[in-house]
């Protein structure tokens, strides 16, 4: 009977991946079903198996998890998210830092370089994606020119893409571990640097020494380098452990005067990008009031308790929560194909589990983040792969067979689940 009850308790959140990879895989595309759409119904469930309470007391308990302070708390991280990385594209600083990077990289390194620039784009800008739509076009035009294979520089984009993200104190995914965690974002950015860094510079001497290294053409790029301030002052500040809100304040405040001050933009094109920013933001706001909502239901049923129990039970260490954390994660992102919805479902149980076998909230937040970072590289339907796909005129599975870091870094969890580290 108990278990029953904790099956009955934990069927909202398998309603939810049911509905979203049932309904994906009859579409043919992962990205023809919203994922708010899942919630929803998921939602609709949860309400509908509540025993001893009446409909008001059931939304009740909904609203209460929805409207959680930490949720609440991220959400404003997200708006100002979306509107400094507008603001900040609007005058010209994703096209400054593009070009600001390429030039500074040595050309007989470059296939190193592009992955060392697509590092530090996706880390400047917060978005992988965001550094495939501008990356991916430039190595596809270089290829020909410089005889090099177009699948293998789009990989390289893709996998510095994945590094940077993973990094970026702007990036959902960040924010979506660190406040399900309650972990400063300077704790989460050095326990995950000090996890991928090795993954990354063997990535990099992949890159330097391997097959196709060699000499390559040089490639002039025009630089507006003052456009690119706004991120840098983004990564310094946060970098000092600044708020992350005042930081994207400041972020967003001073890309705002540059645009005026040179007189490029004007007030109203400032309030338009905006705009455009809280909207790009819109559904993973609303995905992240159902996903506290869904999982208040869940707890209030006894889901987690039963689940942490049942997973729980042969473990006896540290080293077992964490390795029962990276798995809820991967098997949760594999179902959603989306890393940061994987991170808000797996985020509540992560948490209780940290607080039962002392895994450092910073520890299980770059766990979480990682992991799926490893699962959205090798995923055909992953919108990082789909996109550059797209881009390259390539099948995804082109790119999957170039790609080093994702499964280098997956190599680089187990060990410091193994040898626990990084401590403090």
């Amino acid at each position: 009977m108990k278990n029953l009850r904790g099956i009955l308790a934990l069927s909202p959140v398998v309603v939810l991946l049911a509905v979203y990879l049932c309904g994906a895989l009859l579409a043919g595309d992962f990205y023809r079903v919203p994922i708010s759409v899942a919630f929803v119904v998921a939602a609709i469930y949860g309400l509908s198996i509540m025993r001893g309470y009446n409909l008001q007391e059931r939304v009740g308990v909904f609203s209460r998890g929805a409207a959680n302070p930490d949720i609440m708390y991220m959400i404003w991280i997200f708006c100002l998210a979306g509107i400094f990385a507008s603001s900040a594209k609007a005058m010209g600083a994703v096209d400054a830092t593009v070009a600001l990077t390429l030039q500074i990289v040595p050309n007989n390194f470059l296939p190193a370089g592009i992955f060392i620039a697509s590092c530090f784009i996706s880390m400047a800008i917060g978005t992988s994606v965001g550094t495939i739509v501008a990356l991916t076009p430039v190595v596809t035009a270089m290829a020909p020119q410089i005889g090099c294979d177009t699948a293998w520089l789009v990989a390289i984009v893709v996998g510095g893409a994945f590094f940077g993200d993973n990094l970026s104190f702007i990036s959902d995914t960040t924010i979506a571990a660190t406040q399900s965690q309650g972990c400063k974002m300077k704790d989460k950015f050095n326990t995950n640097f000090a996890i991928v860094l090795p993954a990354a510079i063997a990535t990099l001497c992949i890159y330097l020494f391997g097959n196709q290294a060699g000499e390559y053409a040089v490639i002039d790029h025009s630089v507006e380098w003052f456009k690119a301030i706004p991120y840098l002052l983004v990564i310094l500040l946060a970098l000092s452990g600044v708020n992350v809100l005042l930081v994207l304040i400041a972020g967003t405040l001073f890309a705002d005067i540059m645009a005026l001050g040179s007189g490029e933009l004007q007030l109203l094109t400032l309030f338009t990008a905006a705009g455009e920013g809280l909207n790009s933001m819109c559904e993973l706001i609303l995905v992240t009031l159902l996903a506290g909502g869904v999982m208040a239901v869940v707890r209030e049923m006894g889901g987690f308790d039963y689940l942490i129990e049942r997973l729980t039970k042969n473990i006896s260490s540290r080293r077992g929560a964490e390795a029962i954390i990276a798995l809820l994660t991967a098997i949760t992102n594999l179902c959603t194909a989306n890393n940061t919805i994987a991170i808000l479902t797996v985020g509540p149980i992560a948490r209780d589990l940290s607080a039962r076998y002392s895994v450092p909230s910073r520890k299980s937040a770059s766990l979480m983040d990682t992991i799926s970072c490893f699962v959205q590289g090798f995923l055909p339907y992953g919108a990082q792969l789909l996109m550059a796909a797209g881009l390259a005129a390539l099948s995804p599975t082109d790119i999957i067979l170039h790609l080093y870091y994702p499964f280098l870094i997956f190599v680089m969890v187990i060990i410091s689940i193994i040898l626990q580290f990084p401590r403090r």
